[in-house]
């Protein structure tokens, strides 16, 4: 949703005549969009239509570095590099696509579902040919670049249209927080989907009987069906795209965008990227999410290495994975409890969990060790992905009292730009940190320096992160939440700025 300067406030109070026309026909229908209330079914369809970019990146994300380190066997300065430019090539999409979708028009699927449903067969394709080996070996790290890139860039525009349906769907607080745990609870369910299936596919092409096998202890050839077994997975995940679009837009209606039209004549899109950066409350919610979402992505990439070349927890590794991700989507409708019972800001804290146990598995790592650390950094983790979807909301609302423009595309774009560019750095420098440690690709057993580095990466790194980010949530006073009816006054305010236009 697009910058809205949202009209002079009279006739945004004495104008909502169009909108009893609209519903006349569905009586229960209406009385549920007076209270701002949604289905059941569009709430659910709403969250399926997240699945399929979180079990891509699921997937990519426990198991990329590993694919490309192992069975691609490129230098880990290359795998560096196509991170940390995959990362930025993403974050570098949030303004462009926030840019374009401000000033796109209205179709008769709405504004914003036409992008989601465009780029879904683009994305499916990129994703494919990530996981393909190609049969040159010289130019490999460009052939991963360039489509880890285009993937990471097609997800962005994506996902930017996708979370800022949020804001269009309902007035209501309350129900905004409601379909954002919907969403949470079906990008868990994806995430889990992602890392289970992916990981059971592909299980094969790192059987550790290669390394008995082996005569030295150097780098071992790839087991002939690895590269099939790629394929297969990335098929798998790729099909989900086309699958949950389409039920999206299926289950949700888009209704009208009422500030796309008044935005583009009155504030330009740079001009309100200023303005959102300079609010209070956006810049202290981005800046402390910049440092936890680095460490959850820095935990996630960094886990499966760290249990194939720093511990004997190899054979447990789909196990582990399996248990962090069923503890998130268990805990994720808790959590959503927790909110609404205790208030957003004491929820945080349910964030820095996974700190004490996280220092205990790099120093213990023995299995019952790592179950443990698993299933409550599962529960740290769904918080830490459901807090900051539930407070944006209240940012935009917050912002839009006081500036009269709601920007709901700007907040959202420029908010995923910037935890995608520090995840960039994060995992482009730990990558490199690999590099300058001695990890040879592909070989069995790795040098102590590197074993070390994977310690350092999978404990003290993600701990540092979460405290920092938590004492910057923590400075100064709450946001006040709005009110029902003064969210319902901005939403009509939107509404009629649109029929003016």
């Amino acid at each position: 949703m697009a910058a809205s300067p949202g009209g002079s406030p009279a006739p945004a109070v004495e104008e909502p005549a169009p909108q009893p026309e609209a519903h006349a026909r569905e009586p229960g229908s209406d009385r549920r969009a007076s209270r701002g209330r949604l289905s059941f079914c569009t709430k659910v369809c709403y969250g399926i239509g997240g699945v399929p970019n979180q079990v891509a990146s699921s997937a990519t994300a426990f198991y990329l570095q590993l694919f490309l380190l192992d069975v691609a066997q490129i230098p880990a300065a290359q795998v560096s590099l196509v991170m940390f430019g995959g990362k930025v090539s993403g974050a570098a999409a949030d303004p462009v696509a926030g840019f374009f979708i401000s000033r796109s028009r209205r179709t008769g699927s709405g504004r914003l579902m036409p992008w989601v449903l465009g780029c879904t067969p683009f994305i499916a394709l990129a994703y494919f040919f990530l996981w393909f080996l190609p049969p040159f070996t010289n130019l490999r790290g460009l052939w991963y670049m360039t489509f880890y890139c285009l993937f990471q860039a097609l997800a962005t525009f994506f996902q930017v249209p996708y979370t800022a349906l949020t804001m269009l769907l309902t007035p209501s607080p309350r129900e905004r927080d409601t379909i954002t745990a919907y969403r949470m609870t079906m990008e868990m369910a994806g995430t889990l989907m992602g890392a289970t299936v992916h990981g059971l596919i592909v299980s094969g092409a790192h059987s550790p009987h290669r390394c008995e096998e082996a005569e030295f202890p150097g780098p071992v050839a790839v087991s002939p069906n690895a590269t099939c077994l790629y394929s297969i997975a990335a098929a798998v995940v790729a099909v989900t795209y086309p699958v949950c679009s389409g039920l999206l837009r299926l289950g949700v209606k888009e209704p009208p965008d009422p500030s796309a039209p008044v935005s583009s004549q009155d504030t330009s899109f740079l001009a309100g990227l200023a303005l959102t950066v300079r609010h209070p409350p956006y810049l202290k919610l981005v800046i402390s999410f910049l440092f936890i979402s680095a460490a959850v992505q820095v935990e996630q990439s960094y886990l499966v290495l760290f249990c194939t070349h720093a511990s004997r927890l190899h054979d447990h590794v789909q196990s582990l994975v399996l248990t962090i991700l069923v503890s998130a989507v268990l805990s994720t409708p808790l959590w959503e409890w927790v909110l609404q019972r205790f208030g957003k800001r004491t929820s945080a804290f349910g964030i820095c969990m996974m700190v004490p146990f996280a220092i205990l598995l790099a120093a213990v790592p023995t299995a019952p060790v790592a179950y443990v650390v698993a299933f409550v950094s599962g529960v740290s983790i769904a918080v830490s992905l459901l807090l900051p979807w539930s407070m944006l909301p209240d940012v935009v609302d917050d912002f839009q009292l006081q500036h009269q423009h709601g920007m709901e595309t700007i907040f959202y774009s420029s908010y995923v730009f910037f935890t995608k560019l520090s995840g960039a750095g994060a995992l482009g420098i730990s990558t490199l940190s690999l590099e300058f440690a001695g990890y040879e690709a592909g070989a069995c057993k790795q040098a102590e320096q590197v074993v070390v580095t994977l310690k350092v990466l999978i404990g003290a790194v993600p701990t540092c992160m979460i405290l920092t980010g938590l004492c910057i949530l923590m400075v100064g006073p709450a946001l006040k939440v709005p009110s029902q009816d003064t969210s319902r006054r901005l939403s009509l305010r939107r509404r009629t700025s649109y029929s003016l236009a």
